[in-house]
């Protein structure tokens, strides 16, 4: 077995500090007889590189003539799709282990012969210069709320230099909401801002709008830098790599997720804020290894302007008469004191605010359609109990039906309504219900009282309902004052029959 320098010199220096035969070759890592070969002169170096073939080239004949031309052709064509065309055109000539000596033949020649490779260029990391932003999600990790499965993504911005992150949930997709509401909140966390802004292509964002919305799209981006007094810029698309200052430490900063995760034991939350807030301290141990850097970092931070940007896409809307609003193919209900306005909504990631005028008159938590659908609604049935209670036959075929029983429970109350009792005293049970659930804010426990009622063979009693979860009525106010005698009513009567027997006479 031939054996390198560095063991023969391990082996005379063990025989010269008087190590037996034995001993040395072991401490060399190589046989007894190998050490004695060495002491004789031979010294069972590895022979030098041989330039000719040990055995006959299974290719010879096809190489020059065949291969060559279609890796020229297609440089990207791999070793395995060559020999199944050799197969094809030479049946049984060429079998399945001849693919090892085709890989090494193919990757000599690129090396050789192929075409250039993209190189990539380190970047000088300057203080205060790039910061990044850039969108991802956690694959292997399944999140839960309250026991419910959460689709979501994470926003993510960071310094080039010192390496500060600021990481926050996205609801829906890769939109500009999400972007600039993610970047001014990652801003004014950090307390300043860097000269460049860089992003991605948006390329999520531009999907299924027209030139001119995209054009609209890439202009407020502008403007969104510019009130940070950044240049704005972004990667080409599909070019990752222009954005691997952020791209890499999103695999660093997800397995310190998927760690605490672990250490936490669950990755089930009661709640979204609390995913946040738990996420805030995850993000916030991980800046804590940056905290030297980004003290250096600081002082060539830009200050941040007086007011906040603009952080969502403004909509222009007409409340009808069904008390709804369409904004981006979404329904959504509003108070009824609100049908016929012209609202202006300001639409954010998470939520979206109505305004009549300058005053802010709702807000709403955002709803984003299902995969594979186009259109969403969400109904409140707060916003619709007061006209219902009016006329609750209304309910029975009212379109939005459905949406207005707010969950599985009051869905099996109705499905039990419906199968007990007429359709007419169904409807007004159920609107009752609802009523008084949006009256008195009960809607978890009046739901499991009706459900008891119903299990017991009952039906609710509206009246016995108002009483257990009502309000009380205020007490009749308490009055005072002098009670005349009955005498002077009888003269009362007796002097206007007098008066009138003359008006009537006449």
């Amino acid at each position: 077995m031939a054996v390198t320098e560095k063991q023969v010199g391990v082996y005379m220096s063990q025989r010269e500090h008087g190590r037996i035969q034995t001993a040395a070759a072991a401490k060399a890592g190589m046989s007894e007889r190998t050490g004695r070969r060495i002491e004789q002169g031979q010294s069972g170096m590895l022979p030098h590189r041989h330039t000719w073939r040990t055995r006959k080239d299974p290719f010879a004949l096809v190489w020059e003539s065949e291969l060559v031309p279609l890796l020229k052709c297609s440089p990207k064509l791999q070793a395995l799709t060559l020999l199944e065309e050799l197969q094809r055109r030479y049946p049984g000539k060429y079998p399945n282990s001849r693919l090892r000596t085709l890989q090494r033949r193919v990757k000599v020649w690129r090396a050789h012969s192929g075409p250039d490779k993209e190189v990539m260029f380190r970047q000088v990391k300057v203080p205060g210069q790039l910061g990044l932003s850039d969108f991802t999600i956690l694959k292997d990790v399944a999140i839960t709320l309250a026991g419910e499965p959460f689709e979501h993504r994470l926003y993510h911005f960071r310094l080039a230099y010192s390496g500060w992150s600021f990481m926050s949930v996205v609801l829906g997709g890769e939109s500009f909401s999400a972007l600039a509401e993610g970047l001014a909140n990652a801003l004014a966390r950090l307390g300043g801002a860097p000269a460049e802004h860089r992003t991605e292509s948006l390329s999520a964002a531009f999907k299924n709008l027209s030139d001119d919305e995209r054009e609209d799209l890439t202009a407020r981006y502008a403007a969104l830098c510019a009130h940070y007094r950044m240049a704005a810029s972004r990667n080409n698309l599909g070019e990752g790599h222009e954005n691997g200052a952020i791209e890499s430490p999103h695999g660093h900063l997800k397995r310190r997720i998927e760690q605490s995760l672990l250490l936490r034991g669950s990755s089930d939350f009661p709640s979204l804020p609390a995913y946040r807030e738990w996420l805030d301290a995850v993000v916030a141990d991980h800046n804590r290894r940056h905290a030297t850097a980004l003290e250096d970092e600081r002082p060539y931070l830009q200050a941040l302007p007086a007011t906040a940007a603009a952080t969502y896409t403004e909509y222009c809307v007409r409340v009808t008469t069904s008390s709804t609003i369409s904004v981006r193919l979404v329904v959504y209900s509003v108070p009824s004191r609100l049908i016929g306005e012209r609202l202006k909504v300001h639409l954010y990631d998470d939520r979206l605010v109505g305004l009549l005028g300058t005053t802010e008159v709702l807000t709403l938590p955002r709803v984003y359609p299902p995969a594979g659908k186009r259109r969403a609604r969400r109904i409140d049935y707060r916003h619709l109990a007061e006209s219902l209670a009016r006329k609750p036959m209304a309910f029975y075929h009212a379109q939005f039906r459905d949406d207005l029983l707010p969950n599985a429970a009051y869905r099996d109350i109705w499905r039990q309504l419906e199968a007990r009792t007429s359709r007419r005293e169904a409807c007004r049970l159920m609107v009752g219900c609802l009523y008084l659930a949006a009256r008195c804010n009960c809607e978890q426990a009046l739901a499991q009282a009706v459900l008891d009622t119903l299990a017991r063979g009952e039906l609710p009693d509206l009246l016995a309902l108002n009483r257990q979860f009502g309000e009380a009525p205020p007490p009749a106010p308490m009055t005072s004052g002098h009670q005349h005698a009955l005498d002077d009513y009888d003269a009362l009567l007796t002097c206007g029959v007098a008066q009138g027997g003359e008006v009537a006479h006449a």
